[in-house]
């Protein structure tokens, strides 16, 4: 081997151990984190070392493997959702209401086991979705959720992006283990990621089991990856190569192979010590940092389960204590129509005060017109609510036998009740009803923001702050009048002096002349991102042709759906919309864009690339592709025409060549991309 053979192997030796050394220290940071919940660094330091290895791993992308923290997001799978068979069934547990009960199961446990003296695991019920994880040589190679409990669903790629969940297992790990447990979310962060939904005009959930089901089952998996998952083991349904004699052995193997379990589990040397520990979690519930709906007692050895056995539903040597809800009766005395951030109406329930969990509650949240629609609630129906811990609280059955026949049902409103602007639900199956006006003064302020927001006007100054005094003080009633502000109008308000005033002005006249495309995206119309709002603004060139389009054209427009397409003729059709526009015109804003003309070598053509190209970056390939009418995307599947490779390709090259996909060199690309 010559020197520089030589030289050339010692770098990528190096290279490769500085990435192996990245990805363990990741590792040790999930393990410290998910397992012991003893964090050793902040998520900004975490967030550093995690794009330290993408960014290495992108320069050497033959060193990727698909166990490293980096590959947590894939491509959309062809078997996504697909049945799959458990090991073993994955059966329910009874359930035990009320102390009498729980100790009536003891009775029977003690009844199958004469003379002996078992010990006990006590853990927290998460209110989670079951999940089943399969690993075989410590490396995850399957996920499927319960089902009905013999049968569930592929999501192993969703599973993939939970950090919770090990792409691979520490130390040494069985030859084949199917752990199972739940997928959650604290109850902090499924608040902050409503919250967060909620300002992007995005589908909130109403409890976070909800959110934690909805987020595994996503068809994308880089969605499911937005979504802020947990997961805490509790059971397996078969290993090979470990043995454990009690379930707690079980649950310390867990640990050290880098499965997080709750953190609330104990070993409990008697029942009576269990029954104390069911009683303390109980005092605890509402100081939990997720919801648990109760806990869960089994017989810890696992010679004495087998003793015990099973019926033909659940398992005789556990039980499932839940807690009683925090419930009240009460009456509806009417339903409110509230309008959010954006537009999304929700139903609210104003009701008769009554005290329940130590509040004095007198609404309640219907969550949407569906929910009133499954719990047939009326105006003067008497109904339970459920209050746990700091959720809202919630009407969860309406008392039928109660009913005097004057009650009045409840039905979705036909006008804003804020504007009087149209009330849509937008397509089949959608379960939220919203106001699409842009004058809609409830959502005036995100309507500002976003209209102002890099990505669409780019406004230096205009921010959350100053939107809100504009908005609050009635300084402006729409985008438009943006375009119309004075230094006098700015010098009014608590935080401009003249020279940000005047800054801010100078970006606001800067503004008029974005174009097409970066207007349309600023006009938040319902499913119009990015991407729809250049290709609606480089298709069509202007404004005036954009509004007098109908729906079957623009479904033409790649990318352009029914969905996307049924919004935007929707938005245009309005006059509060119409007379927007006419206003943003006045005001000197720019309506066209540089349309597409000549030739469209690429349409229909889906182009993937990978590796290094020598020509040109990758982004700028893409923006090329664009422009000349095909699609740019960033992951492989059936639907993709050619896969370009340069220099170095990544794992997406194999799974190209896996699925029969067009695979061509830099070279071949621009040969197409010149006829």
């Amino acid at each position: 081997m010559g020197k520089s053979s030589q030289s050339q192997s010692r770098v990528s030796g190096s290279l490769a151990s500085r990435i192996e050394r990245l990805r363990e220290r990741i590792r040790h940071h999930d393990y410290r984190y998910y397992v012991l919940n003893q964090p050793e660094i902040s998520d900004a330091e975490y967030d550093r070392l995690l794009r330290e290895l993408k960014a290495l791993e992108a320069d050497a992308p033959h060193f990727v493997t698909p166990d490293s923290p980096s590959q947590r997001v894939g491509g959309i799978p062809d078997e996504a959702f697909r049945p799959v068979r458990h090991a073993t069934p994955m059966l329910s547990l009874d359930n035990a209401f009320t102390e009498a009960e729980l100790l009536a199961w003891h009775e029977r446990v003690a009844k199958g086991l004469p003379g002996l003296a078992p010990t006990y695991t006590v853990e927290l019920k998460i209110d989670g979705v079951g999940l089943a994880l399969t690993y075989e040589r410590g490396q995850l190679v399957q996920a499927a959720t319960r089902g009905d409990g013999t049968t569930g669903e592929e999501v192993t790629a969703n599973a993939r992006t939970v950090r919770a969940i090990p792409l691979r297992l520490s130390g040494e790990a069985p030859s084949r283990l199917e752990v199972r447990g739940e997928v959650y979310m604290a109850t902090k962060e499924f608040e902050h990621y409503n919250a967060q939904a909620s300002r992007a005009g995005e589908e909130t959930f109403a409890n976070p089991r909800n959110a934690a089901a909805g987020s595994l089952r996503q068809k994308d998996p880089s969605v499911s990856a937005t979504r802020p998952l947990r997961f805490f083991a509790h059971s397996y349904g078969m290993v090979e190569g470990m043995r454990f004699t009690s379930h707690w052995e079980f649950l310390q193997a867990c640990k050290r192979l880098g499965l997080p379990i709750t953190d609330e589990a104990r070993r409990c040397r008697s029942f009576e010590e269990a029954h104390q520990r069911c009683r303390r979690l109980e005092a605890l519930r509402d100081r939990l940092s997720y919801e648990a709906d109760g806990v869960v007692i089994k017989v810890n050895e696992l010679a004495y389960q087998e003793r015990l056995g099973m019926t033909m539903k659940s398992p005789r040597w556990a039980i499932a204590y839940k807690f009683p809800a925090h419930h009240a009766t009460t009456q509806v005395l009417d339903v409110l129509h509230s309008v959010g951030r954006t537009g999304v109406v929700t139903p609210v329930a104003s009701l008769a005060p009554v005290s329940c969990g130590g509040v004095t509650i007198s609404s309640a949240t219907l969550h949407n017109y569906e929910e009133v629609d499954r719990l047939g609630v009326r105006i003067g129906d008497w109904v339970v609510i459920r209050r746990a811990g700091e959720v809202i609280p919630q009407v969860v059955k309406v008392i039928e036998s109660k009913r005097s026949g004057k009650e009045r049902s409840v039905r979705p409103p036909l006008r804003c009740p804020e504007c009087h602007g149209v009330i849509t639900k937008e397509k089949e199956g959608e379960v939220a009803y919203r106001c699409i006006s842009p004058s809609c003064p409830a959502q005036l302020a995100r309507s500002v923001l976003h209209f102002g927001s890099r990505s669409a006007m780019d406004i230096e100054g205009l921010g959350d702050v100053v939107v809100e005094q504009l908005v609050s003080r009635g300084v402006i009633h729409d985008v438009a009048e943006l375009y119309r502000l004075t230094d006098g109008d700015l010098l009014k308000l608590p935080l401009f002096a003249e020279r940000k005033a005047q800054k801010l002005l100078d970006a606001i006249r800067a503004s008029r002349t974005r174009g097409l495309a970066r207007l349309l995206f600023g006009l938040g119309i319902r499913h119009v991102g990015e991407k729809a709002a250049r290709e609606l603004a480089e298709r069509f060139g202007s404004m005036t042709r954009l509004t007098q389009v109908d729906q079957g054209t623009l479904e033409q427009v790649p990318g352009i759906g029914p969905v996307v397409a049924g919004a935007v003729v929707q938005f245009f059709h309005q006059p509060e919309t119409r007379q927007l526009i006419r206003r943003l015109e006045a005001a000197g804003v720019k309506m066209t864009e540089a349309a597409r003309s000549g030739p469209h070598p690429l349409l229909h053509a889906t182009f993937v690339f990978t590796g290094e190209l020598s020509s040109m970056s990758r982004s700028e390939a893409e923006a090329l592709v664009r422009r000349l009418g095909g699609t740019a995307s960033s992951s492989v599947s059936r639907k993709t025409t050619y896969l370009v490779a340069g220099d170095s390709p990544g794992s997406k090259l194999e799974k190209a060549k896996k699925l029969g996909v067009n695979v061509i060199n830099e070279a071949h690309f621009k040969q197409l991309i010149s006829q």
